[in-house]
């Protein structure tokens, strides 16, 4: 599920001191929409309306389905807009205070404010927290306008309602383009979500880019595998790597260099280790690491996915 979390040191929302939350019923067409929305039948607790997911990183979210009023800005007001108030966090939460669901389904926030903005939104995502990102509804952002923009199409959603699927046709390394059939990514399918971290590959493409990678990368010393990551080096600290450029070739042949997010540093009691933020899944996610410092732009009307560079640092 497209999603984004908001971080925030204020309290958490809390519906006993709104006078316009509600509860959604069971038997309110509403409840029999999160079926398609979060891929989980919903429950049923004396008539209201619970939902369930489960994200790929394993969090999960439980609570009550409802209602209330967005105010996005003092002009740009939503009544009844529905979602899910949290009762069971589990996963990546730390200091988080909600998310915002970014899907192509009818219940995300992007198809409950379509009125006024059009299924139409953006965002770019900070290389570090010390930098400043941006999420915009609408065509009124600068990166609509970027002439710098390229755009592959979305493909079909009948695969899964709430996913922007796009076509991954090949990867290249150091600008080398890798010996992957393209078979090998139309079979697993491929997806871009911002709330997934890590990016994921089908096992032979993924083999392919780790031997590729590793080929460029013999000057530093591998280490033993950590966690979930399969490529890891050993540095000493104050090391400046050089790294091999990694390009995603998308539908329409629109390259993405990926500029940032291709090492993760991990800390570890000693030494320093160092990973790619890609790793093996039966379906391709590109997730939030790569695309950092661009505008990425959802023309959710038009079918289309642009990429933008310098969107922010």
């Amino acid at each position: 599920m497209h999603r984004l979390l908001l971080q925030t040191k204020q309290p958490i929302f809390d519906p006993s001191r709104s006078t316009t939350y509600k509860n959604i019923t069971c038997t309110s067409r509403h409840c029999s929409q999160l079926s398609s929305a979060t891929s989980t039948t919903p429950r049923c607790s004396t008539n209201t309306c619970v939902y369930g997911v489960r994200y790929g990183d394993n969090s999960i979210s439980q609570g009550f389905f409802a209602s209330e009023t967005l105010t996005l800005t003092p002009s740009d007001v939503f009544p009844k807009y529905l979602f899910g108030c949290g009762e069971k966090n589990q996963g990546l939460w730390n200091g988080v205070a909600g998310l915002i669901g970014l899907g192509r389904d009818r219940l995300s926030i992007v198809s409950q404010v379509s009125s006024k903005y059009g299924n139409y939104f953006s965002y770019c995502l900070p290389s570090t927290p010390s930098y400043t990102g941006y999420l915009t509804f609408g065509t009124g952002g600068r990166s609509f306008t970027g002439s710098s923009l390229k755009f592959t199409p979305l493909l079909s959603k009948s695969k899964g309602p709430s996913f922007y699927y796009v076509d991954i046709i090949g990867i290249k390394v150091a600008g080398k383009t890798l010996s992957i059939s393209r078979s090998v990514f139309k079979k697993s399918g491929s997806i871009i979500d911002s709330g997934t971290v890590i990016t994921r590959l089908s096992p032979a493409a993924y083999d392919a880019l780790k031997t590729a990678f590793r080929q460029h990368m013999t000057q530093y010393r591998m280490a033993k595998p950590f966690s979930i990551f399969a490529t890891c080096f050993r540095v000493k600290k104050n090391t400046t790597l050089k790294i091999p450029s990694i390009t995603f070739v998308f539908g329409g042949n629109i390259e993405v260099v990926v500029d940032s997010g291709i090492l993760l540093q991990l800390r570890p009691r000693r030494p320093a280790w160092h990973s790619p933020e890609i790793v093996t899944s039966n379906m391709g996610i590109f997730g939030n690491a790569q695309p950092k410092t661009l505008d990425v732009v959802y023309d959710v009307a038009g079918g289309k996915l642009g990429f933008g560079y310098r969107g922010c640092s």
